[in-house]
């Protein structure tokens, strides 16, 4: 296995004070670290010090807006005051808690839905460095907190809450500054569908509109609503747009059945004998257009497992979208989801194969009965099976998959995870990513908090 360091960011703290939150994902943001190398593992975790976690430690209180949570308001007026600053964006959280992503030029940046939580780390101490500051002008105050990074760019959706639509934007390596590649306008629905992720391929940036779409009207509210910061159209319908990268040009919109995903997978283009292309296919985690799975992850609920099979189904939903003026795509399984126990979710792949013909994933599936994806998972979408890792008693994280240096078969390296035990516990899992077969763990000397997503930093 190849020198480096995996991070992985997640939420990890869900109380402050005497004050316990909500959903899974308001907790404040925890970095862990596992650096291999001569053979040996050294691990570490540090909170990442946003603004929000700092002025919530210094006063003992929320005070920015989470996924769920809202700082509570002395009286009117200061309410009145808090909206005004949340069309600012002065009250939106900066907390970081979801991705985190090596730049091409190096730096390390933890990621979440609003465009102020940003922040750069050092990978090495896990130190918070501060802000990673967008200096161009296109203002919002949202992105995907999922960017497609790559060792020359940095491509993320940015929503247009008052117009509905998307801006496909670009950064370069080493830049702060991002570039429109294009615009795509909603075909349906009162504001953008949730774009948490999405894919693209060698050619084409794929943009979803699900008909789970963002609500500035539930946003204003000061308890959070059943579906938080979103509202499910169902009339609205569901798209998938393509956009060419050089251009900026649509090469083509479908009507698709309706979906929710958090989790793109990949994207590949399909091309004739001619090799002119025909139709883009995008994979995602898929749960059946069922938007239950957002309220089965408030704490409570992940809490009270009584044995009962709570998790909602879901799927590696595969988008055909066709190049030839058709209206309509097409959305179906990519492979019977009883291989993986009809749960999906926290995918990767071999990095190489980004936007490129691909046989692997690598995800959490399900051991039912479960209120959580509770399995490793290696997906085979040639031979639509699955190997599945399972622990009883226990919850892993999105399994990182890491190419051994000069492989030339695609699933050749290994799939990290992290995974917490129920009595509180947790160890580090290196799974052969061809086998399947575990190679080595190690355990912690003390708890670590479920996470969520992560990457790779090489040993220069």
């Amino acid at each position: 296995m190849q020198k480096g360091t995996y991070l992985r960011n997640g939420p990890g703290m869900w109380h402050i004070g005497d004050y316990n939150f909500r959903h899974l994902f308001d907790g404040y943001a925890t970095l862990v670290k596992l650096h291999f190398e001569d053979g040996r593992l050294i691990s570490g975790h540090r909170q990442l010090e946003s603004q929000a976690y700092q002025a919530a430690k210094k006063n003992q209180k929320i005070c920015y807006r989470e996924f769920s949570e809202v700082p509570k308001a002395e009286n009117f007026l200061a309410y009145v005051g808090e909206l005004a600053s949340l069309f600012s964006g002065a009250s939106l959280t900066d907390n970081a808690n979801t991705g985190v992503v090596k730049l091409g030029d190096g730096r390390v940046v933890c990621l979440t839905e609003t465009q102020k939580g940003s922040l750069v780390i050092d990978p090495e101490t896990l130190d918070t460095k501060g802000k990673f500051s967008y200096t161009d002008s296109l203002g919002g105050l949202i992105h995907s907190a999922h960017p497609i990074v790559t060792e020359e760019e940095f491509l993320t959706l940015l929503p247009d809450l008052l117009k509905p639509g998307y801006l496909v934007v670009r950064m370069v390596k080493g830049s702060n500054e991002r570039k429109v590649i294009g615009r795509v306008n909603c075909r349906g629905g009162p504001s953008p569908g949730w774009v948490h992720s999405f894919p693209v391929t060698q050619n084409y940036v794929v943009v979803p509109e699900m008909p789970l779409r963002y609500c500035a009207q539930n946003l204003l509210k000061a308890e959070p609503t059943p579906l938080y910061k979103f509202q499910w159209h169902p009339q609205s319908k569901a798209y998938m747009h393509v956009m060419c990268k050089n251009s900026g040009n649509i090469v083509a919109t479908v009507e698709v059945p309706l979906y929710v995903t958090f989790h793109f997978i990949n994207a590949y283009e399909e091309r004739d004998e001619d090799g002119r292309v025909t139709a883009v296919i995008a994979d995602c985690c898929e749960h059946y257009a069922n938007t239950d799975i957002l309220e089965k992850l408030r704490l409570n609920n992940l809490r009270s497992f009584n044995g009962e099979d709570v998790l909602p189904d879901a799927r590696v939903g595969r988008f055909r979208i066709p190049f030839d003026g058709s209206p309509y795509g097409t959305l179906e399984a990519a492979l019977d989801p009883n291989e993986h126990g009809r749960g999906m979710d926290m995918c990767s792949i071999n990095p190489n194969y980004l936007g490129n013909k691909y046989r692997y994933a690598y995800a959490c599936g399900a051991h039912r009965p479960c209120n959580f994806p509770n399995t490793i998972t290696k997906i085979d979408l040639e031979l639509k099976k699955a190997k599945n890792w399972y622990e009883e008693g226990t919850v892993p994280s999105e399994p990182f998959f890491v190419p051994r240096p000069g492989a030339t078969e695609e699933d050749d390296g290994v799939a990290i995870s992290i995974v917490s035990e129920k009595n509180g516990g947790a160890y580090a899992l290196v799974l052969d990513g061809s086998t399947f077969e575990e190679i080595a763990r190690a355990k912690f000397p003390y708890a670590i908090p479920y996470g969520l997503h992560g990457c790779w930093v090489p040993k220069a």
